[in-house]
């Protein structure tokens, strides 16, 4: 499986899975550097998998879906321009044309209906994780949010993450007020750094276990400093995280 980064907006990636005629898209939420891309590749689109429906990720859909014939698969219980197969969690989406195959989680948080993809040791988490954070919750709450993070971290640790922003340097930023000293975040820094720009994702799962501190809220490091920021005790796990999330949004 080939994936392209195809840079949308000032820090979207709409993720091209392709070979060398086809084309499944992720969350193409601006239609323009998408045919562009497509056109300059000499590729044709099969279809189109979405995560949730705010305007950056579903937007250029409707243009997209004018061109070509193809299917659209989103959640069923939001507003998604174009959706031709509504899921809710729990099915298999194929991709007959690429031969490729993805389970569908239900991860709300973000907002209600939010969905990620997971196949082919890769997860497509629109903005339910981002490397070293996680989406704002603008409808779920922090438990709901906690719970889709757990679905998160139970795939194998070798899983590329593929998230819809690049946030990763302010992200990190962030999480090195709760853990200054941890060795896997500065290194993962360090990389991004070197990178000059270009993009930090995918990342693995084991890196984002490492430096994340949303995953980590079981972590006595992290717990401590949420605790002390706050001047409160919290217990680890959904406490903890509702904590950093607060303190994440307050920032």
């Amino acid at each position: 499986m080939k994936v392209t980064a195809i840079p949308a907006f000032r820090d979207n990636y709409v993720w091209a899975l392709h070979d060398d005629q086809s084309a499944m898209l992720v969350d193409p939420g601006e239609a323009a550097p998408i045919l562009a891309w497509l056109d300059s590749q000499h590729l044709n689109p099969v279809a189109i998998l979405v995560t949730h429906h705010h305007d950056d990720h579903v937007g250029g859909i409707r243009e997209l879906a004018a061109r070509h014939e193809l299917p659209v698969y989103g959640p069923a219980q939001e507003n998604i321009p174009g959706r031709t197969h509504p899921v809710v969690g729990g099915e298999t989406v194929d991709i007959r044309a690429l031969g490729l195959r993805f389970q569908v989680l239900a991860t709300p948080g973000h907002t209600l209906g939010h969905l990620c993809y997971v196949g082919h040791g890769a997860l497509f988490c629109g903005d339910t994780l981002f490397s070293c954070g996680c989406g704002r919750l603008f409808e779920g709450t922090p438990a709901q949010m906690h719970t889709s993070l757990a679905l998160i971290k139970a795939l194998p640790m070798d899983t590329l993450v593929y998230c819809a922003h690049e946030y990763t340097l302010e992200n990190i930023d962030f999480a090195l007020e709760l853990e200054p000293d941890n060795p896997a975040l500065l290194r993962r820094l360090e990389e991004v750094r070197a990178l000059s720009g270009k993009p930090s994702l995918p990342v693995s799962l084991s890196a984002e276990l490492a430096t994340n501190p949303f995953l980590r809220c079981e972590e006595a490091r992290v717990i401590v400093a949420a605790a002390r920021h706050f001047g409160t005790p919290l217990q680890p796990g959904l406490e903890a995280f509702a904590a950093v999330r607060r303190w994440r949004d307050e920032r």
